[in-house]
């Protein structure tokens, strides 16, 4: 019983760590905007960089990636302690080896989920890129560092940031599988992953059609810039 009262718990604390709408709150802050009601309508970083500025949004991006490793490190950590503490029986440390893999991969979706669907902002949000690159950094850095160097590469190159993302994805999902993961963590990058392709999905369509804006190129249409 202890057990699933920590996992529990420790969902909830991932979700709401991960809802934590820093886009929406840097607009507020700043301008006093609803950064939903601008741009692409999305509380992601590159909404914030061409509503707000670079500097805002490298903080918000810098807090959206935080807020994917506090979720990890619920998992990985808090919740083998409230277990540990609370149970009269204690945990060995097989079990442990055997749960906590399995509560980083849901602490993890829970993340991604709350920043995709905040419940502070009736559920909507950003499109969960940042956040997860925090939850591959915390998981394993080096699938988390493969993923943000594809990213920068794509970026640097071609200047557009959902093609940047979705390609990060894809690689992490690569490395996940090409390296030696406890099998949780390989379905987490792999639901994740697809998970954040699936909200770039009418970026995808643009990117067919070649209307895609890439970064710093403003767009006619207000819902067709790609968000972190």
């Amino acid at each position: 019983m202890v057990f699933w009262i920590a996992g529990a718990l420790g969902l909830v604390i991932a979700y709401l760590v991960g809802s934590i709408p820093s886009g929406y709150l840097a607009g507020k802050l700043l301008r006093g905007i609803d950064i939903r009601e601008h741009g692409s309508r999305s509380t992601g970083a590159t909404n914030v960089l061409r509503t707000l500025g670079k500097w805002p949004a490298l903080v918000v991006l810098i807090a959206d990636v935080l807020k994917g490793v506090a979720a990890i490190l619920v998992a990985r950590w808090f919740c083998p302690w409230l277990t540990t503490e609370l149970s009269p029986t204690p945990p060995t440390a097989s079990d442990l080896q055997t749960w906590v893999p399995w509560a980083v991969c849901l602490a993890g979706i829970a993340a991604l989920l709350g920043h995709g669907r905040s419940i502070w902002l009736n559920f909507t949000g950003g499109k969960s890129a940042a956040t997860g690159l925090g939850v591959l950094l915390a998981m394993s850095w080096p699938v988390g560092l493969g993923a943000a160097a594809v990213f920068g590469v794509v970026l640097a190159i071609a200047r557009i940031v959902s093609l940047s993302s979705m390609l990060a994805a894809l690689t992490a999902i690569a490395l996940v599988c090409g390296f030696e993961h406890p099998l949780p963590y390989r379905l987490l990058v792999i639901a994740g992953g697809l998970y954040v392709i699936i909200r770039h999905r009418a970026n995808i369509q643009r990117l067919l059609a070649g209307t895609e804006p890439r970064l710093g190129q403003g767009s006619p249409d207000a819902k067709a810039e790609a968000e972190l």
